[in-house]
């Protein structure tokens, strides 16, 4: 068995559930690395990461470079012996860093890899309806997530999954195989996969402005896919128009029924109880909701206080 030192690199509470995973077994972690604390909140307060809140809890050495290249984080890093890298849910590195270790840099990726290479594969996977997803790790290299594969395992999507409930699973899920991996490693018995090239591979960008739109003009079933694979975060938007006034409103919540209408477009629908949205084929019904100014409520509660005119419009 070989004894491994373990530099660990993340930021979210994504890589947290690894992070833990590794230090309830008893593996040597010689240094975390993540993101510089950021501003967040109204007084703009420098809040560290996830993974350097979890870090400090265990006295672990933590180091926070703004610039992967930096010398002095270079011979840092290069002091602290490490044969090992794990990486979960951080930044792209740079070949002289990934390189560095005895026995390379491994990456965990939440999908079934070569699918959903990129920023948001669980998000993504969602969208696009998947009946399946998973998670793999793979040995880093110059591109992005095409390295050789270590290990996979396939999850299955429930109906109404969302990417807050899939997220914990594949993190649950994730830290699992990690761990395997690091056996494995241990054991000298790694027996990596070289990525076959596909050319029907999906792709999962970052989320922009763009992308996380909704457009109305799509089927029913679809914008209940996006609007789920958005919530809790950061959730699918659109336009309000009501009341001579257009506001930009978060929908995180919904049901569909798919039927025939002759309504236009995005024309908002009430009763005292519910809220409909006319689209393609069908209705969006509108369960949870945030417009500006008010907290994220449930429809009931919004409908108890806000007023919808006629010609009311989603766009």
């Amino acid at each position: 068995m070989t004894d491994l030192r373990i530099v660990f690199m993340g930021t979210p509470y994504f890589a947290v559930g690894v992070l833990q995973k590794l230090v309830e077994e008893g593996k040597n972690i010689v240094g975390v690395i993540t993101a510089p604390d950021r501003p967040a909140g109204r007084g703009r307060k420098l809040k560290p990461s996830a993974v350097k809140e979890y870090a400090l809890t265990h006295n672990l050495n933590i180091l926070q470079p703004t610039n992967l290249k930096n010398e002095d984080f270079l011979s840092e890093l290069q002091s602290l012996n490490a044969n090992i890298q794990i990486v979960v849910a951080f930044r792209m590195l740079p070949k002289l860093v990934w390189q560095m270790p005895e026995f390379g840099t491994f990456n965990l990726h939440a999908s079934l890899l070569p699918q959903y290479r990129g920023a948001a594969p669980i998000n993504w996977a969602i969208i696009n309806r998947e009946k399946k997803t998973g998670i793999t790790t793979f040995f880093i290299d110059e591109k992005i997530d095409t390295g050789a594969i270590i290990l996979k395992k396939e999850i299955i999507i429930s109906e109404r999954e969302t990417i807050g409930t899939l997220h914990d699973v594949l993190m649950n899920e994730g830290s699992n195989l990690v761990l395997e991996t690091v056996q494995l490693i241990e054991g000298g018995k790694v027996n990596p996969k070289i990525q076959l090239q596909n050319n029907s591979l999906k792709e999962a960008p970052k989320l922009t402005k763009e992308n996380t739109k909704i457009d109305w003009n799509k089927p029913v079933e679809e914008i209940d896919a996006l609007i789920r694979g958005l919530n809790p975060y950061p959730a699918a938007w659109c336009l309000l128009k009501n009341n001579d006034e257009e506001l930009n409103v978060k929908i995180y919540n919904c049901n569909f029924e798919i039927e025939k209408h002759s309504f236009e477009i995005g024309k908002v629908l009430t009763t005292k109880k519910e809220m409909k949205i006319a689209a393609t084929n069908g209705y969006l019904i509108i369960n949870e909701i945030k417009i500006p100014g008010k907290r994220k409520m449930d429809i009931k509660s919004l409908l108890n206080g806000y007023e919808f005119d006629e010609n009311s419009k989603m766009t």
